[in-house]
């Protein structure tokens, strides 16, 4: 506050500024020390609104994992996260379109709808761990549908499994990030409908037994449904693919491909793996199913579709579209 001296009074005219004492009983320099806690509060504030953001992101990028979440999404997104492989073919020139498959198995939207049911966790549809087993004569012996999912070290698997079971949060898919971590094949039941085997990853850090015990089970276990092969988008069919796949086709297995990471690639490079696989399974295979299934474990992108195929491939949804 400046005050101002009237003509004759000592001080007229003077400019100089007297300290301001502020509010009666505090001096200047607690005022400055008072705004520099506000603003080193604020900066704190601030710093941890950030992540809390990014926390808020990934939960609301989480929720795509519920099927009624994705409905409300525009079309054209919504589109690309149900049916990945209708959005790669977007872009295509209209003849090279024939070269994918993409609707041999078509569901409607309210048919993946159903199919969410069947990997919801409730009172009356208990999802849980069941066993593991290094031999087929220690596997559940059990009368439901059963599915196994089988795959390159580093291919996904586990996280694919995870994303698949996260309508039944409860449910301890163990994720590492060191290649070879699934040793053994696991059983996961998923209520009255159907078993999932995980089992474990060929090539690098492969068990040394690998070879016996899956080729045993995949032979003999009566009750397998399909095999579900998985294939890294990034770097398309390896070698040690090959092992898998010639199982498979000598046992006359009908098996299917899924394409893991998808969200770890550009369109252009993602489609070029595509089509090249697509090519791959049209000549040199017998009992692969003709189309494929790319997914992401990260977005949820053609997860739900997954599940649908799932259900229906174990007889417990019939749909239009196969």
């Amino acid at each position: 506050m400046r005050l101002q001296f009237p003509s004759g009074v000592a001080g007229a005219g003077s400019r100089t500024r007297r300290p301001d004492p502020g509010p009666v009983g505090q001096p200047r320099g607690f005022l400055e020390k008072k705004m520099a806690i506000l603003r080193l509060r604020h900066a704190v504030r601030t710093l941890f609104e950030v992540p809390a953001a990014l926390r808020r992101l990934s939960r609301a990028c989480s929720t795509f994992h519920a099927f009624t979440d994705v409905l409300r999404l525009p079309k054209r997104q919504m589109t690309k996260l149900v049916f990945p492989l209708q959005e790669l073919e977007r872009q295509l020139t209209p003849d090279s379109r024939l070269d994918l498959h993409v609707k041999i198995f078509d569901p409607s939207l309210e048919d993946i709808s159903k199919a969410e049911a069947v990997f919801t966790a409730t009172s009356r549809n208990r999802i849980s761990y069941l066993s593991s087993a290094v031999r087929l004569d220690h596997a559940p012996d059990l009368p439901s549908p059963e599915v196994c999912f089988i795959g390159r070290s580093n291919v996904g698997k586990s996280s694919l499994i995870k994303a698949l079971f996260s309508l039944a949060p409860e449910v301890e898919v163990r994720v590492s990030k060191k290649p070879g971590h699934t040793k053994k094949m696991n059983f996961f039941k998923v209520g009255k409908y159907f078993t999932l085997v995980d089992m474990p990853g060929y090539g690098y850090r492969a068990p040394e037994d690998f070879v016996d015990m899956v080729e045993t089970y995949l032979k003999e276990r009566r009750n397998l449904m399909r095999t579900f092969l998985l294939v890294d988008s990034v770097v398309g069919i390896q070698k040690t693919d090959s092992i898998a796949i010639e199982m498979c086709e000598e046992f006359a297995l009908p098996y299917v491909m899924v394409l893991t990471k998808i969200d770890k690639s550009s369109k252009g490079h993602l489609l070029k793996q595509v089509l090249q696989i697509q090519k791959f399974v049209d000549k040199e295979t017998q009992g692969c199913f003709p189309q494929l299934f790319p997914v992401s474990s990260v977005t949820y992108s053609g997860i739900h579709l997954l599940r649908c195929f799932i259900a229906n491939i174990t007889g417990n949804l019939k749909t239009d579209g196969l």
